[in-house]
């Protein structure tokens, strides 16, 4: 493996600024680790021409002196994301080789800066999934491996392919979305630094939908610092997007080593859950340390209806999906299964064209709209959606931020929980409530369980203050230390 592989984002970027290797170089380095990590399963398309075509790009503007802020650094894109003339399928039979005539707004965003795309990124089908398990190309394998165990791991969901991408360094740093935990999951899972942004801070034009109040785009990378780095290219106002916010985009990465003394953080008492393992409320204890250490001020809150934030979660949810998701009818693109008439046409194309999970979640989102059950369902989630957002608005009046652990676990092993759907949906207790309430959530790896894999704290902060999350990452990053990689077993 070549050592430039192993270079943060940050030391790319100055590598290739003081010409100690070429674009090309870099790209070359990396599209050869892809190449060697077949077994990760964490690409579905890779694209080395391309990548190639697009780092000789960047070292003729470097020469001129016109390069960008990410000019030559190879990226993950997560196949949610449509790419220009590139196949995108959000890992489903049913996009089949659709390639997009158009390029989303972040990608897009992160060409202009300079960026080189390696491939496209595995993950759950459609982005529903906590563990990358229903994919239409197969499970990625988590890079992590407990000590003495060679059983296969989950890198989480459904981010997954750009978690361990970065996390085996075949990537400088990934696209990721954020439904319900997407981002934050999987970077708690494989060790990596995950920011979901808050919604509306980026674009979702061009991003395929799954549920449209709650998706928002956000990075994967190796440290916090490489993280503020990309959500500074990925962010921004876009027209095409009515949900996209006209603000002004700051300099993530100046506020990372910033002073946090005086700061308030909130623990909220809701958030210790029965059956909670030890290890992760002893990391929960030292992140506190950490931070009082750093001249934070703790502070318990209460955040009162975080209880239905699961249950409002998987109403709204697949309501949303079961809607966006009615655009795949087999008539303009992607599979088509003909049958004896329209209506048999459609069945069979979704029958085939949808996997399990998505067909479920489908189901549940038709049922909670329909004309019996809106009210009593659809109707109230949106209520308790309300009051979870509200219970956030009264806590934030007290404290700058909000300290909890990312996920309830360390990452399981592949199966172990696709029997068993709510033990799966179980996965997003810590996570879901950001996404309810629009605001910025961050997983920072800060330590290692029991069987030597990576856990996470999740920093959630006010709409549109993702500079405090960065300033608070970087102090729980340095104290923890965490330099830990995986064993290289690929």
């Amino acid at each position: 493996m070549s050592d430039l592989t192993k270079l943060t984002l940050k030391t790319a970027l100055q590598g290739l600024e003081s010409k100690s290797f070429s674009a090309v170089e870099l790209t070359q380095a990396h599209v050869a680790a892809v190449e060697s990590a077949k077994a990760l399963n964490a690409f579905v398309l890779e694209t080395p021409d391309k990548a190639l075509d697009m780092a000789r790009a960047s070292d003729a503007r470097r020469a001129r002196g016109e390069a960008g802020a990410l000019d030559g650094a190879p990226l993950g894109i997560k196949d949610l994301f449509c790419t220009e003339g590139v196949r995108s399928t959000a890992c489903s039979r049913i996009l089949g080789d659709f390639k997009p005539t158009y390029e989303s707004t972040v990608t897009a965003n992160l060409w202009r800066d300079g960026a080189v795309m390696l491939g496209k990124l595995n993950m759950d089908e459609f982005a529903m999934g906590s563990s990358n398990e229903s994919s239409a190309f197969g499970p990625v394998i988590n890079p992590w491996r407990g000590q003495g165990d060679d059983t296969p791991r989950t890198p989480g969901g459904s981010s997954g392919g750009s978690a361990a991408a970065v996390a085996a360094e075949l990537c400088l740093g990934a696209t990721a979305t954020d439904t319900g935990g997407s981002i934050r999951q999987p970077a708690a899972f494989t060790g990596t630094v995950g920011i979901k942004p808050t919604y509306g801070r980026c674009s979702r034009w061009g991003v395929v939908a799954f549920a449209s109040s709650l998706d928002q785009a956000g990075p994967i990378a190796r440290n916090v610092e490489d993280a503020a780095i990309l959500l500074k290219s990925m962010a921004g106002h876009d027209a095409k997007d009515s949900t996209s916010l006209d603000v002004e985009v700051p300099d993530f990465a100046s506020f990372v080593g910033k002073s946090v003394k005086g700061l308030r953080i909130g623990i909220p008492k809701e958030y210790r859950a029965d059956g909670m393992p030890p290890e992760i409320e002893k990391l929960w204890e030292q992140g506190v340390a950490w931070l009082k250490a750093a001249g934070c001020e703790i502070v318990e809150v209460s955040l009162p209806h975080t209880k239905y934030a699961l249950p409002a979660y998987y109403i709204v949810a697949p309501a949303e999906a079961s809607s966006n998701l009615a655009r795949y009818d087999g008539m303009r693109y992607g599979l088509r299964v003909d049958g004896a008439n329209l209506t048999e046409t459609y069945e069979q194309t979704r029958a085939q064209g949808f996997g399990e999970e998505v067909k479920r979640r489908i189901l549940i989102g038709s049922y909670v709209l329909s004309a019996g059950y809106y009210d009593a369902y659809y109707l109230k989630a949106l209520k308790v959606r309300r009051r979870i957002s509200d219970d956030f608005d009264q806590a934030f009046e007290k404290v700058d931020a909000l300290l909890t652990p990312t996920a309830p676990s360390a990452a399981f092993t592949l199966g172990e929980n696709a029997d068993d759907p709510v033990a799966m949906y179980l996965n997003d207790i810590f996570t879901v409530t950001v996404n309810l309430a629009g605001l910025p959530g961050m997983s920072v790896p800060a330590g290692v369980d029991a069987n030597g894999l990576p856990l996470g704290l999740q920093l959630i902060g006010r709409p549109l203050d993702e500079g405090t999350l960065f300033s608070l990452g970087g102090v729980i990053e340095e104290a923890a230390q965490f330099k830990t990689r995986p064993q290289r077993w690929w």
